[in-house]
């Protein structure tokens, strides 16, 4: 089905970057045409995609802060997709680039930007959303913990985060929870070494392991309930980024265990 879409916009989605933004009937977002730099399998039903907006330089300087989003529209396809930014904005300042981890649903405008291609123009929104303000949980001395809990595309925004740097090698205990069905189904395992260099310590989670796993199962909330590691809840922060009733109930352990509310970070 992508594929054909993918012929019918074509003649659309080649057209000249000189377009002005675009704005539809009843839409006041203003749309920045721009092309597709690349597409490429993430992991099961999940893909990388890169945008290039060199030639969109307002655009690309308003993304300052981890954790954000935006909005991407594909010509001739009414709904626009919700997407976190996964690059961190130092990548975008020095290659002029987005880069996205979006998750193919049928039917979704996300499947038809994955059957897209290199010099295929989608239209992005303005950058949106508070992102991630680590400043609440600086300076590093005085919050020595740093819990990380993501679920299944919700990495995304994280990656964002541990790239952007924020100071993860100068506390004491820095772990990612990050949730998926199943080892086929986690994006961004090439990355874990880097990200364990930096003072993260990853804890995956399979939902649907298969037999040979020996790691966490279930779901990311339980795992975290059992392993009941808060070891100074007035020093320790938090960022959630993933499915709703995670974000919930982890939040829910975090605050009941003494966590201020206001040192738990989201994207939403």
């Amino acid at each position: 089905m992508a594929t054909i879409i993918r012929r019918h916009l074509n003649p659309i989605c080649r057209r000249s970057l000189a377009i002005s933004a675009a704005v539809r009937q009843h839409d006041t977002t203003i749309w920045t045409p721009t092309p597709i730099a690349d597409v490429k399998p993430a992991a099961e039903s999940l893909f990388y995609v890169t945008i290039d907006v060199s030639d969109s330089p307002d655009l690309a300087s308003s993304y300052t802060l981890g954790g954000k989003y935006l909005q991407l529209r594909i010509p001739n396809v009414e709904k626009p997709s919700f997407l976190a930014i996964a690059s961190p904005p130092s990548l975008t300042f020095t290659n002029c680039v987005f880069e996205f981890l979006v998750k193919s649903i049928a039917g979704s405008t996300a499947e038809l930007l994955c059957g897209l291609g290199k010099g295929d123009v989608v239209e992005l929104s303005p950058v949106m959303g508070k992102g991630f303000n680590t400043a609440q949980i600086s300076p590093p001395e005085e919050y020595r913990s740093v819990l990380i809990f993501a679920t299944g595309s919700g990495i995304s925004p994280v990656r964002s985060l541990i790239e952007s740097g924020f100071s993860a090698d100068k506390r004491s205990d820095v772990r990612l929870y990050y949730g998926a069905r199943n080892l086929q189904r986690m994006a961004y395992r090439d990355r874990f070494k880097a990200w364990e260099s930096s003072g993260v310590t990853i804890v995956p989670v399979f939902s649907q392991p298969d037999d040979s796993w020996v790691g966490e199962a279930g779901y990311v909330q339980a795992a975290f309930a059992m392993a009941k590691e808060v070891y100074a809840p007035k020093s320790t922060g938090s960022v959630l980024c993933g499915h709703r009733q995670m974000a919930e109930e982890v939040t829910s352990i975090l605050v009941g265990n003494g966590v201020p509310h206001e040192k738990i970070l989201k994207n939403f």
